[in-house]
């Protein structure tokens, strides 16, 4: 969707897009433990899958990855998509897409609370809080359903481990 502006300085008509911002989660499981919720310290308040907002230049999986780290400390082995949930109003503050991945820990032990989560601890598949954000309940649904093989996983794109900073990301305007 567009909205069409004038400048308020020149007066040039000047369009502003206003495209749904993407982000990256990721279920991280473990058949022993469950799988992994924060906390979180802003609104919405509640529970939720870690994740966040990929930033420009990074992909969804190098943003996955990064976004774990920075919110339980953990470093995940993405193994695949489990799914794109794009609904306008997934996330009251604005549109927001995302791509939701399904990942495994490499030290269990790692896990600790970072970033803007209050709290990050593994919830066994049978207590998961009723106070989940945005449509986490719907994604964790679809995440047991691929745990009984009724849904598949989509292969990850690109490889996470590739570092972009070293290419120059240059926009064509």
């Amino acid at each position: 969707m567009n909205h069409p502006r004038y400048c308020p300085k020149c007066g040039t008509l000047v369009v502003r897009y206003s495209n749904p911002l993407p982000t990256a989660d990721v279920v991280i499981y473990d058949p022993q433990c469950g799988i992994v919720l924060v906390k979180r310290r802003n609104p919405p308040f509640g529970y939720a899958l870690p994740g966040g907002f990929i930033e420009e230049g990074e992909t969804a999986e190098h943003a996955a990855v990064r976004e774990m780290k920075e919110e339980t400390n953990l470093d995940v082995e993405l193994l695949g998509v489990l799914g794109v949930y794009s609904h306008p109003m997934r996330d009251m503050r604005c549109h927001v897409m995302t791509t939701v991945f399904v990942g495994r820990a490499a030290r269990l032990d790692a896990l600790s609370a970072g970033d803007d989560a209050a709290g990050a601890a593994f919830h066994a598949m049978n207590e998961i809080p009723a106070e989940l954000c945005f449509d986490h309940a719907k994604v964790i649904s679809h995440f047991k359903q691929w745990l009984l093989g009724m849904r598949p996983l989509a292969p990850c794109c690109e490889d996470p481990a590739v570092e972009y900073g070293d290419i120059p990301y240059v926009r064509p305007f």
